[in-house]
């Protein structure tokens, strides 16, 4: 059988865990060569080596994307070098993980650490890599965006305006980048089946239930419209921030 990502490279970033993970094993099982990407070395070998496992071919390279510039920039070599110079899939998954809170009781430290790694990372990894992809005309960028960037959700307004910015940046980075070759996209999960979301249950359930199909959403669905958009099927697809969320923002 014919896999969709035979020949190419992806780098997932924040993919040690939850959704990133599951989107390197899906990339990797249509046959890219994934670079995983985390701050957790034992935990990015654990996914390197299920995927291994599995038949497909991954790397780790650590990254804090968390100090921005100069460790984006290693992040952004460290990748070429590990794919041979040619990365054809980024997915800017790494977002920092958190727990609802109202608006005056975040720090600015945590204000900080959120866009740092959900929206300045993510700029600065796609002006770093993806030039290449428009110069030779032809590339994949996933954002990993969120229906709390398009929904207004109490004690979210931290993580909702990082996701926001997500979303704009996919619409502008189509304007820019599609023009010549590159198309970039975004995913918008709903609540989603992770390990972080175990101490939201009792927050999650009122939502869920006012969604179409009442209930989470799997990694396996989410990882799926990532390569969905990053496979061929997707060639007219450009600036679309795909929700998949059980028809959550949709009611």
């Amino acid at each position: 059988m014919e896999q969709r990502f035979e020949g190419r490279t992806a780098l997932v970033t924040g993919s040690t865990s939850g959704i990133g993970a599951e989107v390197a094993r899906a990339l990797a099982a249509e046959g890219a060569l994934v670079v995983v990407s985390g701050r957790r070395a034992e935990l990015g070998a654990a996914v390197v080596a299920k995927i291994e496992a599995e038949g497909g071919r991954a790397v780790f390279v650590p990254a804090d994307l968390s100090a921005g510039g100069a460790a984006v920039r290693e992040l952004a070599d460290a990748t070429l070098a590990a794919v041979g110079g040619r990365l054809d899939i980024l997915v800017n998954n790494a977002a920092l993980l958190l727990q609802p809170r109202p608006t005056g009781e975040v720090d600015e430290e945590t204000l900080d650490a959120a866009y740092a790694i959900s929206v300045k990372s993510a700029f600065q990894l796609t002006g770093a890599l993806v030039p290449a992809m428009a110069e030779r005309g032809d590339g994949v960028v996933v954002n990993m965006g969120s229906i709390s960037g398009s929904i207004g959700m109490g004690g979210s307004a931290l993580y909702s305006m990082t996701k926001a910015a997500v979303h704009s940046l996919t619409k502008s980075w189509a304007a820019e980048y599609g023009p010549r070759g590159v198309r970039v996209n975004a995913v918008a999960p709903g609540p989603t089946a992770t390990e972080g979301q175990a101490d939201n249950a009792h927050l999650i359930a009122p939502l869920l239930a006012t969604a179409p199909d009442r209930r989470m959403g799997r990694l396996e669905e989410v990882a799926a419209a990532v390569v969905f958009l990053a496979g061929d099927g997707a060639t007219h697809i450009h600036g679309a921030i795909l929700p998949v969320d059980g028809g959550l923002a949709a009611v």
